[in-house]
């Protein structure tokens, strides 16, 4: 017997989950031959399924239906690296000020060739633009995380876009089962397309990017006041890291879809090469969405949860997203730096005091990356694994 007002799972509740599909139908117009087309093979981004709807309270205030957006008189923080070698105080603090501040910062004179940045941008460019049945030659499967995906959901809508992940060194661990209490792990292997060789180019830009990812995860730590290779070892021989292409199509109805609903990033930081084209959101600490304009000398850099339960709270992790447009498509490329699947994460004893307890309890980085690709691959009828699940002393 359930209480009175108790919620059921939702794979109890089918009548009602169709209902909601109904009702996402009805909002487009939606005749019985498109749902049929969306689920045909053919192109998902041709036409437009109800399953990219986006709830009323979560749809962008404004769309970029031009391409383009109005200007914004806030801009996230832009650091300079290239002084790094003499004036490292100095940058250690304007990071400092920009995770606490905003989660958020731009750095330039970052040290990645511009060669491997325009090399890597031709051949995202070649695969996206290869027809849809070669690209599903290496789709990625519920066996394996990477490769070529065009349904993947945020908070259980469809996002408006089409990825490739692929693991730096070519190798990425998961643990074999969620459930398990055994440390049992699962090697997956990038898969490379045979009719675009030249791809492997992106494993150049993804060596230049994890070694950027150590630079700037020990500026992150020092300035918690802490030995900038604190956490290293955490991320030595790392398989979690994962780099993505993200290919944003033409949208027929920017005002319901989203390249990417609102998230938070699981990871400790990640690079973001954004590209030419506006369309990252970042919701500010007074609950105002932001573009972040794109710069071609600059990567965009955010905290992500790793780093929010290491600081136990002082740096957070921050919501974003991404809009899309009615006429010109996108491109970006995030580079996800996490540590190893081993590591029991909580914040660093360092950080926590009789006066300032830990706010989270240790729980296993390894299986909660697992069950959020899982619920990134299919709606798996609960809501999304969160690190507030493993909050205490608030």
């Amino acid at each position: 017997m359930v209480a009175e007002g108790a919620h059921l799972p939702r794979q109890h509740c089918f009548v009602s989950a169709q209902e909601e599909q109904k009702e996402k139908e009805a909002i487009l117009g939606l005749a019985s031959d498109d749902r049929e087309l969306s689920g045909s093979g053919l192109n998902p981004f041709d036409g437009f399924d109800a399953s990219f709807v986006v709830p009323p309270e979560h749809r962008p205030s404004r769309h970029l239906a031009t391409g383009s957006s109005e200007s914004f008189a806030r801009d996230i923080p832009v650091i300079d690296l290239a002084s790094l070698g003499y004036e490292r105080k100095s940058i250690v603090q304007q990071v400092g000020r920009a995770c606490e501040e905003w989660g958020f910062f731009q750095v330039v004179n970052h040290g990645v060739p511009q060669t491997i940045v325009q090399g890597l941008k031709d051949e995202a460019k070649k695969f996206f633009d290869s027809p849809r049945g070669m690209k599903l030659q290496v789709k990625r499967t519920a066996d394996n995380p990477l490769g070529f995906n065009d349904g993947e959901l945020t908070k259980n809508v469809r996002d408006w876009k089409e990825v490739y992940d692929m693991a730096p060194g070519g190798f990425f661990e998961l643990p074999a089962d969620f459930e398990a209490d055994d440390t049992g792990s699962v090697i997956h292997r990038n898969q490379w397309p045979s009719f675009l060789p030249s791809l492997r180019a992106c494993e150049d830009y993804m060596e230049a990017a994890e070694k950027l990812a150590f630079t700037l995860l020990e500026l992150m730590v020092e300035s918690m006041g802490l030995p900038p290779c604190r956490t290293h070892k955490h991320f030595e021989s790392s398989r979690t890291s994962l780099f993505r292409m993200n290919h944003y199509p033409v949208c027929p109805a920017p005002e319901l879809a989203l390249g990417v609903s609102r998230h938070k990033d699981t990871v400790a930081l990640t690079i973001l090469l954004q590209g030419d084209v506006e369309g990252l959101e970042v919701k500010c600490q007074d609950g105002e969405w932001i573009t972040v304009k794109p710069n071609p000398e600059a990567f965009v850099i955010n905290v992500g949860d790793v780093m929010q339960v290491y600081s136990n709270d002082k740096y957070q992790s921050i919501e974003h997203r991404v809009v899309v447009n009615k006429n010109v498509e996108r491109y970006s490329f995030p580079y996800f730096f996490s540590p190893g699947h081993w590591v029991d994460l909580g914040p660093i004893p360092e950080l926590t005091s009789d006066q300032c307890l830990p706010k989270y309890k240790s729980f296993n980085w390894g299986k909660y990356l697992k069950r959020r690709f899982d619920s990134n691959y299919k709606d798996l009828g609960v809501p999304n694994l969160q690190i507030s699940d493993y909050r205490v002393n608030v």
